[in-house]
């Protein structure tokens, strides 16, 4: 067996691998999609479960995301390397669930392998599974690479005649392939049977794989001795599988998978305990609270809960209470709602009746929750208290009685441990930076703020990047990122102004200026209109912005650019899956549209694809045709101990050019920053929705 050398992804993936953990219901192949070896079978994961996994045979290098987006589909990317020359591919694949196995009918799912991509793993597939016992069966009929020499003609040719036909190029990748689909003069025959061993975690495989690997032998590589190949999966941790198999008859492979389901509610960490400011001496808390007023106790109160209370008012009779809080602790803004409730009924006068929570998220008031007191409406019936319970739309007051005086005029100083990559390059797997963040804050007032981050080098490879230099024919708004980081390995991320507000009760917006981003300094704003009960919303952003100097000083480049985008999302009521559409102007003046789909979960998950189509041609585009990507956003409550909101953002693109480029974090995303605090993340119960 070839040994090949280390790479930082892999060693990047073996790190992530430790940190997920859960049952998976299905076993993955070495593809990435559930599957024996290398072929596919119709069986699925359970709905939101997320997995990564890299396997290593004589033949290839791969390394794949796969994540199950509905109960009946599952979409995998993956990034192949070839061992016997050098080349590296990305592709993506898609396998939908047909019907579900009953007593006496297979499970059936239908799948295109290579959907996006050069075409070099190009095939499709409609395949079975039927379980006898510890025993499951695969049967399927594949196109392309999964025909192999074919055992019948292809149905498909009495329907049309382009069936027939199969194109046998390779192409820059990128690009929907639809005439290929499903077409060939022939089909071919797979399939296969996996065993648990009845009390091991260990399931052995044995698969029929028709695949003659004509592009590996176009390329100098050898055509495989055997279509049968043997392996055995164990279930080392939980969460993580390794696998092992002989493939072919005499080539050996290996591989692993983590996964863990991003649909699984947070861990519920038991409040803080704590003596109430109300049963405390005046002498045991700090000067600036007076024990004498409710707001003052409360405020204490809450703070020590990892919440914030902005500001404050009764009515003219003291029957209700409102009171503008913000959360920095509690994942799901539902718990943090229970932990106010609680402290507010310890501390408000005794005449208040009900609570009126104005919800503060990232400077905006998207929602107000109408709580009953619990002290005057107490119900052992959990349902009663549930239906009295309003969501209103959020509020603002020119003149609230009581305002916390937050601390201006003082600079906050936070140092972090980071790293940046770039991976799937089509010459090397991985790119990284690892480096120091120091990010600052200066208060002006309640709206107002100097944000800034300088990046301090510690570690990089970028210099050992072949893409230097950028082909692109289009102005090089992206793709002299290398440049950046090699030019400017260390220097100034960020230094913007910014001021965030709501006006009236649906229309949230936010100014900028500054040094936006690693590449781009420029002036703008976003707005957003989004009533709180709307499943609708629409926003629209504009920005002047010049392209920075490579070293990430101050210094600015001649390239300047207007870009703005006019917005349309749509929060669907189909498994937390959100829709947004984004028209306008890009940053390489280039007019099209980005297609965004995302779907979140409450403990923080949120998973997400992209594609941008524009006036450019995709053989302008370059590598890739279009943009497209995946998005993940990672809670991190889970990795510490205390409770928290944080979470890991990255953005996977297969590849990065000049088209279809957005300002990072500057474009579009008030809609996305509100996500946890919108209408439906309260309620719970659907039958509670309008």
């Amino acid at each position: 067996m070839k040994i090949t050398q280390s790479y930082p992804a892999f060693r990047f993936a073996i790190s992530i691998c430790l940190c997920l953990g859960l049952q998976a219901t299905a076993k993955a192949s070495d593809y990435g999609t559930s599957g024996l070896i290398d072929i596919p079978t119709a069986r699925f994961d359970e709905d939101g479960m997320f997995s990564f996994g890299a396997s290593n045979d004589e033949r290839h290098r791969q390394f794949h995301l796969t994540y199950q987006a509905l109960p009946w589909l599952q979409g995998t990317f993956r990034y192949s390397g070839f061992n016997d020359f050098f080349r590296w591919d990305r592709n993506y694949e898609v396998k939908a669930r047909l019907w579900k196995e009953d007593q006496y009918l297979p499970q059936v799912a239908v799948g295109i392998r290579d959907i996006v991509g050069t075409g070099i793993f190009g095939s499709e597939y409609l395949v079975s599974n039927k379980r006898l016992g510890n025993t499951d069966i695969t049967l399927g009929i594949g196109w392309g690479r999964l025909s192999g020499k074919g055992v019948m003609a292809n149905p498909l040719k009495e329907l049309d005649d382009r069936f027939s036909v199969r194109s046998a190029q390779t192409g820059e990748g990128g690009d929907f392939s639809l005439g290929d689909f499903f077409s060939g003069p022939r089909v071919g025959v797979f399939g296969g049977v996996s065993h648990k061993l009845a009390d091991l975690p260990i399931t052995t495989m044995i698969e029929y794989n028709p695949d003659q690997y004509e592009f590996d032998l176009s390329r100098g590589g050898e055509r495989p001795k055997s279509p049968w190949s043997f392996g055995v999966s164990w279930r080392a941790l939980p969460g993580m599988d390794l696998r092992f198999s002989l493939q072919h008859g005499s080539e050996v492979g290996f591989g692993f998978r983590s996964y863990l389901n991003s649909k699984a509610d947070p861990v519920r960490r038991p409040d803080d305990q704590f003596i109430s400011s109300y049963f405390l001496a005046s002498s045991q808390m700090p000067n600036q609270i007076n024990k004498k007023r409710w707001y003052d106790r409360l405020l204490y109160d809450m703070e020590r809960s990892g919440l914030i209370l902005v500001e404050g008012s009764l009515s003219q009779d003291e029957n209700h209470a409102k009171l503008v809080v913000g959360n920095s602790s509690y994942m799901i803004w539902s718990d943090a709602i229970s932990r106010l409730t609680a402290l507010a009924d310890i501390h408000l006068p005794a005449s208040v009746r009900s609570i009126y929570f104005v919800v503060e998220e990232l400077g905006h008031r998207p929602i107000t929750v109408k709580v009953p007191r619990p002290s005057t409406s107490y119900s052992e019936n959990a349902r009663t208290t549930l239906k009295n319970i309003e969501f209103l739309s959020g509020r603002t007051d020119s003149a609230p009685q009581y305002k916390t005086s937050f601390v201006t005029h003082k600079i906050n100083t936070t140092l972090n441990l980071k790293s940046r990559f770039q991976l799937f390059d089509p010459d090397d797997p991985a790119r990284y930076q690892v480096y120091a963040d120091i990010a600052t804050e200066y208060i002006l007032s309640d709206r107002w703020a100097v944000r800034s981050t300088i990046a301090l080098d510690l570690e990089n490879n970028f210099d050992e990047s072949n893409r230097l230099q950028s082909n692109s024919v289009l102005p090089k708004v992206r793709s002299d990122i290398v440049r950046y980081l090699i030019e400017g390995d260390s220097g100034l991320e960020k230094l913007i102004l910014e001021n965030r507000d709501t006006i009236g009760r649906s229309i949230h917006y936010r100014a900028f200026g500054g040094y936006l981003e690693t590449m781009y300094a420029g002036i703008g704003g976003e707005l957003l209109y989004w009533p709180h009960k709307s499943r609708l919303a629409i926003g629209m952003s504009l920005a002047l912005a010049r392209q920075r100097d490579f070293d990430r000083g101050l210094g600015l480049r001649s390239y300047k650019v207007f870009t703005g985008h006019l917005s349309a999302f749509w929060a669907t009521p189909f498994h937390n899956f959100d829709v947004a559409i984004h028209a306008g102007q890009y940053l390489a003046e280039d007019l099209g549209a980005t297609f965004e789909v995302r779907r979140t979960f409450r403990n923080g998950w949120q998973v997400g694809v992209w594609a941008t189509l524009t006036d450019v041609p995709f053989e302008d585009f370059g590598e890739g045709s279009f943009d497209k990507g995946m998005f993940f956003q990672i809670p991190l409550d889970n990795f510490f101990r205390a409770k928290n909101r944080n979470t890991l953002s990255t953005a996977i693109r297969p590849i990065q050019r000049d088209g279809g480029q957005r300002l990072e974090n500057f474009s579009g995303n008030i809609f996305w920053g509100l996500r946890g605090s919108r209408y439906d993340a309260f309620v719970r119960d659907p039958r509670l929705l309008p």
